[in-house]
């Protein structure tokens, strides 16, 4: 191992953990929660970032810590404004975050695996290997990346956070919820829950212990099809996790925290869009309080599918509008730069 492998990460140290080092070294222990407000309020990628502390306290410290930042390799920038990161790990694994600039809206997308296990036929991720989960503190990075391109770029902060990017979030379960913490929390970014949506293709124990553990954000559930054999071709997570199972999963989660729940619906051309698809998903909703998002499919190369023509898409949100369904189009973007929702697989 090296020397600078055997280094411990300083921001996967508890306050505790800091405060007892400073204490053996004979530094005063308030300087644990500067140290504290420099990795997590500050975004210090380096301990000589940290320049209310001496050098003497900088330099003992650097002998036993270090940290490990998620830094940009690559932009990309679409021609509709969306921005597309390529951020670099400590061990030279790459993630993908995405900035989606909009009128009265600035959005991360963030990734929570490098990779994904869940193989989504749709989805250009789901044709990749898990390599690992992220830390708490490479979550965190995206989205300060993230934020600091939204002010060089549109001159406006960052409003909204999605767990949308690569990976199965309720599969990396601890540390999605850290990044959460450190996002929200006052000594942290201090950003509302409320703007926060956790995404996930559906695994029924996970929302229900979301539900338990009593969180704040918003969720969303990758729906797609509202009937099991149409999911489990498309997404064979829904073969464990049937849809009577995240139902019950659902009203589960929205009886304990209120939080809003929001199914994503891929309009797939001449598999889930017709109008009985449409009723399929109207007797779901009427069963879960939801609200449901149209979105435009973005096809990769390693799938067949194809986007609903524009008809059949009024024809299919039409229906639900009737129904009384608060339901919204999402319209792509970033698609040219491979940025756009089902999209983000390294390819730069």
């Amino acid at each position: 191992m090296s020397e600078a492998a055997a280094l411990i990460d300083l921001r996967k140290s508890s306050k505790e953990d800091i405060s007892q080092f400073l204490s053996g070294i004979g530094e005063k222990p308030f300087r644990a929660k500067q140290i504290h407000e420099w990795i997590w309020k500050k975004s210090a990628t380096s301990i000589d970032d940290m320049t209310n502390l001496s050098l003497s306290t900088r330099d003992q410290l650097k002998a036993h810590f270090t940290i490990r930042p998620a830094l940009v390799d690559k932009e990309q920038k679409s021609t509709d404004g969306t921005i597309k990161s390529a951020l670099k790990l400590h061990d030279n694994h790459l993630i993908e975050s995405v900035l989606i600039p909009q009128d009265e809206r600035m959005t991360a997308c963030v990734s929570s695996q490098v990779g994904c296990s869940l193989s989504c036929k749709f989805c250009a991720t789901g044709y990749m290997d898990r390599e690992r989960n992220l830390d708490a503190s490479e979550i965190y990075d995206q989205v300060v990346a993230v934020a600091r391109q939204a002010e060089q770029n549109y001159e406006k902060p960052l409003s909204n956070i999605v767990y949308m990017g690569m990976g199965e979030p309720l599969l990396n379960y601890k540390n999605v919820l850290e990044s959460i913490d450190r996002i929200t929390a006052p000594d942290g970014l201090n950003m509302s829950p409320k703007r926060i949506t956790v995404s996930t293709a559906g695994i029924a124990k996970m929302i229900k212990k979301l539900a338990d553990d009593q969180v704040k954000f918003n969720l969303a559930l990758s729906l797609h099809a509202a009937n099991d054999e149409k999911r489990n071709k498309i997404m064979p997570i829904n073969e464990s996790n049937t849809l009577e199972a995240l139902r019950e999963a659902l009203n589960y989660f929205y009886k304990k925290t209120g939080n809003k729940i929001t199914f994503e619906y891929i309009l797939f051309y001449d598999f889930n869009d017709s109008l009985q698809d449409a009723k399929e998903l109207y007797e779901f909703w009427k069963r879960v309080p939801a609200r449901i998002n149209i979105i435009e499919y973005n096809p990769i190369a390693e799938a067949n599918y194809r986007n609903a023509d524009a008809d059949t898409l009024n024809n299919f949100t039409k229906f639900l509008t009737n129904k009384g369904v608060n339901v919204h189009v999402r319209r792509s973007r970033g698609k040219d730069i491979d940025a756009a929702c089902g999209q983000l697989a390294n390819k730069n």
